[in-house]
C-alpha cells in the first residue's frame, strides 16, 4: 500500500504565501502523475495542479500565474507553492498520487489539509 503524509496547512492573509508538501511512502514500484485537488465548502472537489512523471504540469485557470506545482522523485514528494492567496482559494487541500505497487496501478489521496485565507 502507499501512504501520503501532507504538510499543514494554516491561516494566510490575502496576498502572502504558503507551501503545502505531500510525500508518499510505502511499497512503491513506480509513482506517476501527482497533484493536488481542493474542495471549498459546499462545492464540489476541483483541480488545482498536475504534474506527471515526464512533461510539463497543467494548473486551473484560477491559480495560473499564482501557484507552483513541483516534484522530487528521490524524495517521492509533491510539493505546492501558493502565492498571492486570495480568500477565494480558502480549502481543504489534498494531493492525490497515481502509483504502482507490484501490477496494480492506483491513485491514492492525502488526508486533506486546510488552507484558510482571511484578514
Amino acid at each position: 500500500q502507499v501512504q501520503l503524509v501532507e504538510s499543514e496547512g494554516g491561516l494566510v492573509q490575502p496576498g502572502g504565501s504558503l507551501r503545502l508538501s505531500c510525500a508518499a511512502s510505502g511499497s512503491i514500484t513506480s509513482i506517476y502523475a501527482m497533484g493536488w485537488y481542493r474542495q471549498a465548502p459546499g462545492k464540489q472537489r476541483e483541480l488545482v495542479a498536475v504534474i506527471p512523471s515526464g512533461g510539463s504540469p497543467n494548473y486551473a485557470d484560477s491559480v495560473k500565474g499564482r501557484f507552483t506545482i513541483s516534484r522530487d522523485n528521490a524524495k517521492n514528494t509533491v510539493y505546492l507553492q501558493m502565492n498571492s492567496l486570495k480568500p477565494e482559494d480558502t480549502a481543504v487541500y489534498y494531493c492525490n498520487v497515481g502509483a504502482r505497487v507490484l501490477f496494480v496501478r492506483s491513485d491514492y489521496w492525502g488526508q486533506g489539509t486546510q488552507v484558510t485565507v482571511s484578514s
